[in-house]
């Protein structure tokens, strides 16, 4: 058999390389790739050689998940359980795509990861891989009774690399797990599965990585312009930046103000409820802004009908549908509501706080002689609202007259 490792360097895919190579007689072939996790990823291949595996290929995949995946989610305006900006979620289907392109490469029977049998990252890699390449095998050893049992925990995998004189540094417990890449780190399990443990007290705020404590943040606010084209960040402060870069600029700046921490307990694909603690630094000014320029530019029943649809957008990507055709057709009609999406937002940047002081645009919808409540020459008459009401009304009085309505 030749499998394709999704591999780390890790303690956990370290053990999957040699144990597969050396107790299951397979040919395998480390992949990782790089969605902007800012790891340090010089050495992996030589450290999969020595450790088992017979060729390796790390994939530098950043603008591709910027432009491809996450632009196209924030189109959506795309937030799960109304917390949740996906951040985990949007990168695994690109990961997996990226890992049947190596599958094709080598030639390979089979595609093995390393997420474990309780969380929401089997089904989204697992889903990508029936969608693109069903032909493959799915290999997923934390479900393989036999791996779990001579691997019950961190200590027997230390022990094992030990044994084998595999490089790794790790220990025997973990506080905390964690997931890296462009758009946001996550961090769950060990003391975050306490929901009362509180990681911002100041023995505990090390933890973050991309922000600043909001109360440690500048005195003084920064101010931001955010220039959209067809619902797609172009530019910041008037100049011009590719969607992975826009990102890193705005991790920057959000990050140094405190901005885009969420703390919350989400409800996971396979049934359970679990506590995650994440930053999403740029990604909250993006929504933001988004939305503002929405506001001035898009029809309304356009955007009321999108936003009854957000949801289940949201949750298509969260549990790992991005490859379905659900998704796909949501997609469309995403990207049309996104013509007329054109405009500059200004935004005030203060210790957690993103606050909206301008928005403009040449297919802005507002107009300050409609809106105004002086006398007008406007299409609209204040005499026409009372026809208007009179109408909607009609089924309220016929409700109480006919049924006696009396709330």
């Amino acid at each position: 058999m030749k499998i394709i490792l999704a591999y780390s360097g890790g303690l956990d895919t370290s053990v999957l390389v040699h144990w597969y190579a050396n107790e299951q007689n397979a040919e395998v072939i480390t992949y990782c790739a790089d969605v902007g996790q800012e790891e340090e990823l010089d050495g992996l291949e030589e450290k999969a050689l020595s450790t088992g595996a017979t060729a390796h290929r790390t994939l530098n995949l950043v603008d591709e998940f910027a432009e491809d995946y996450i632009y196209p989610m924030v189109r959506g305006n795309a937030v799960y359980e109304s917390q949740y900006l996906l951040g985990t979620s949007i990168a695994r289907p690109l990961i997996a795509k990226a890992h049947i392109d190596i599958a094709r490469e080598f030639n390979a029977n089979a595609v093995a990861h390393g997420a474990t049998g309780k969380g929401n990252d089997q089904c989204r890699f697992e889903l990508t891989f029936s969608a693109l390449a069903p032909d493959l095998q799915i290999l997923a050893p934390w479900r393989d009774a036999s791996f779990r049992e001579r691997f019950p925990g961190r200590r027997e995998m230390i022990e094992y690399c030990k044994n084998h004189s595999i490089d790794v540094e790790a220990s025997a417990s973990k506080p905390y797990s964690m997931d890296r890449n462009l758009w946001h780190i996550s961090y769950e399990a060990g003391i975050l599965e306490d929901p009362w443990f509180d990681p911002t007290t100041p023995e505990n705020r090390e933890m973050y990585k991309l922000t600043v404590d909001p109360e440690l943040a500048p005195d003084e606010p920064q101010y931001i312009e955010l220039t959209f084209d067809k619902g797609d960040c172009v530019a910041i402060d008037g100049i011009s930046y590719s969607p992975s870069a826009v990102v890193t600029h705005l991790n920057k700046i959000a990050g140094k103000h405190g901005i885009g921490r969420v703390d919350l307990v989400e409800n996971r694909f396979v049934g359970m409820k679990s506590r995650g603690v994440y930053e999403t630094p740029g990604g909250t000014i993006l929504l933001h802004a988004h939305r503002q320029i929405e506001t001035l530019t898009m029809d309304r029943d356009l955007m009321h009908m999108r936003d009854s649809l957000v949801p289940k957008y949201a949750e298509l990507i969260y549990y790992g549908f991005w490859f379905a055709p659900e998704r796909e057709a949501l997609q469309a009609l995403i990207d049309k509501s996104q013509d007329t999406v054109t405009g500059t937002v200004r935004l005030k940047l203060y210790k957690g706080n993103i606050i909206t002081v301008g928005r403009k645009s040449a297919s802005s919808l507002y107009d300050e002689g409609i809106a105004s409540m002086d006398d007008d020459e406007s299409d609209y008459q204040p005499e026409d609202a009372g026809g208007f009401i009179r109408l909607n009304a009609l089924r309220l009085k016929e409700r109480n007259r006919k049924q006696g309505y009396k709330g």
